[in-house]
């Protein structure tokens, strides 16, 4: 590896086969960086517009021709898969061989390499690893007696992998497929996905779906006896009829459908939920236990499950839990970059969540306080109004560059902005953003988690100023609140969030991320203006200034 030139790091391993939406393998993504920083990062569907898009072996000749980077010369590192560890080019003109190993490796691997024309070195850096190092760029190199997971619902040789990182080195502890059960109730099971009424194509947004639905029900240990007894009713993908027949006989509950308001069916997709966030939370303190560790770093899928996270945090099992914005593998080709770039540099710098910057031109921009004005009269209206500022957020959630606004106290603009606008379920809650002082005010917290700056985390909020957030608190009493902790997470937010406060006393906004639905986040000042359009929305502010609409 050679510490003069970027790295470039690429997940884009092909599916198993050639399906009509992302299968085994959803969201491509590459990186560069250099001298410990970002230079670009691009999450495929970004660009494509195709939701969790996963061509990038179609894709990426083209896309690094227009970008004028074939002439460059990288230290090339690919994230390999579950289904494999080969990168192909639909042309051939790129092709990445990984030797194939029985063990989890515990750095890049060199393999075979032709690009664009000619042999070249390159490494593959495992599934589980990437996830892990892409805590790297948002929290620096992993602190001394650090306890390291992966949890996913699967990677190159696990769905659970456990490092410690000491005396300045990764130590592999355990790599296993023993929590198995635990992902496939959040993510593949035909009971989910029955009440949910998913489709295949729609399998990765079902774990949060699920979890907003659970939302709605109560656990019950009677029933996670039932459930447990009748293998979570894994198998009843082509007879559904005989999850009826087991109510019937067991409760002498006549369902005729996956009623999603029927007490019984939302006790059950709680209960589900239940038995993953206690088994999770079980996991990591039986880890903590073992190690000893003091600090943990969670990533993969499974560190998206808000209710798992905050329980953890609640526990105070660690002194320190840190979590990324792209947790899931919107954030590997990040991650194996960051691994190789502290091999070459010892370190990376610290960087925003706000990476997305693909083919944009403007990065920068000013505003004025008469623009922020403009906007906060809009809101406070009771208008919805869509932001597209400078580079898009890292991972699935927009954190205020691509975000749809509103006020946060009514539940019919709540109701608006999710299920007119967006087209969303009816069981779905959204997500405010807020000042830390606000946070604090509406949840009695003096402290704040610094992981709710990523939307991480879920807070009981005080039942006498639940009425202020009326529409951003979830039935059971909870809100995912997006908290802002400094001006320099994001100024234009910050900025605006102080003038509602201050001359409107208006402490929160709803904060849900700006697409339409079926719909990757928008990306460019282009895709802003077609999906604003698309959605009927009321405003429209693209690097801080408002837009004739």
């Amino acid at each position: 590896m050679n510490p003069e030139k970027a790295t470039l790091a690429i997940y884009g391993i092909q599916d198993r086969d050639e399906y009509e939406h992302p299968f085994y393998v959803h969201d491509h993504n590459l990186c560069i960086m250099q001298n410990g920083q970002v230079r670009k990062f691009l999450q495929l569907e970004r660009i494509t517009r195709q939701k969790r898009d996963n061509r990038l072996h179609e894709k990426l000749p083209a896309i690094l021709k227009e970008s004028k980077l074939l002439g460059e010369e990288f230290d090339l590192v690919f994230v390999d898969n579950v289904v494999g560890r080969t990168f192909l080019t639909r042309q051939g003109n790129v092709r990445f061989e990984a030797p194939l190993t029985r063990l989890l490796a515990t750095g890049p691997e060199e393999g075979d390499c032709w690009w664009f024309g000619r042999k070249t070195v390159a490494w593959v850096l495992n599934h589980e690893l990437a996830h892990i190092f892409s805590c790297v760029p948002f929290f620096g190199m992993f602190k001394p007696n650090s306890l390291l997971v992966h949890f996913d619902g699967g990677a190159s040789k696990s769905n659970f992998s456990a490092w410690l990182f000491k005396n300045g080195k990764l130590i592999r502890h355990s790599a296993h497929w023993d929590y198995r059960y635990l992902t496939s109730v959040f993510n593949a099971n035909a009971l989910v996905f029955s009440v949910i009424g998913a489709k295949l194509s729609e399998q990765n947004s079902v774990p949060g779906k699920m979890m907003g639905l659970a939302g709605h029900g109560d656990y019950r240990p009677e029933l996670e006896r039932w459930l447990k007894e009748h293998d979570f009713f894994e198998n009843i993908w082509h007879n559904k009829s005989a999850f009826f027949k087991q109510v019937k006989k067991d409760w002498n509950i006549d369902l005729k459908s996956f009623n999603q308001k029927h007490p019984f069916i939302l006790d059950c997709m709680a209960t589900l939920h239940e038995l993953f966030v206690r088994e999770t939370v079980f996991a990591l303190k039986k880890m903590q236990q073992q190690t000893l560790s003091r600090n943990l770093y969670y990533t993969g899928g499974c560190a998206l499950n808000i209710a798992a996270n905050t329980r953890l945090i609640d526990s105070r099992l660690f002194d320190e839990v840190y979590i990324p914005p792209c947790t899931e593998d919107s954030g590997l080709a990040l991650g194996a970059a960051a691994f190789v770039e502290w091999k070459k540099h010892g370190g990376l710098n610290l960087h925003t969540p706000f990476l997305n910057n693909w083919d944009l031109e403007e990065t920068d921009f000013d505003y004025t306080k008469e623009d922020v004005n403009q906007a906060a009269r809009l809101l406070v209206e009771g208008k919805v109004l869509g932001l597209c500022n400078g580079p898009g957020e890292a991972g699935p959630r927009a954190l205020g560059n691509r975000s749809m606004l509103c006020l946060a106290n009514d539940k019919m603009l709540a109701h608006k902005i999710s299920m007119k606008h967006k087209e969303r379920e009816w069981y779905r809650p959204v997500a405010p953003v807020m000042l830390e002082k606000n946070t604090s005010w509406f949840t009695g917290q003096k402290t704040i988690h610094p992981l709710s700056q990523y939307m991480l985390l879920q807070f009981d909020v005080l039942p006498e100023r639940k009425q202020e957030l009326a529409g951003a608190v979830h039935a059971d009493g909870t809100s995912r609140i997006q908290t802002l902790f400094t001006r320099g997470q994001n100024p234009y937010l910050w900025d605006l969030l102080c003038l509602l406060d201050e001359k409107y006393k208006i402490k929160a906004l709803i904060n849900t991320s700006f697409n339409s639905k079926g719909e990757p986040i928008v990306h460019t000042a282009t895709d802003a203006w077609n999906s604003a359009r698309k959605m009927g929305i009321d405003g429209l502010v693209i690097n801080g200034k408002l837009q004739d609409f």
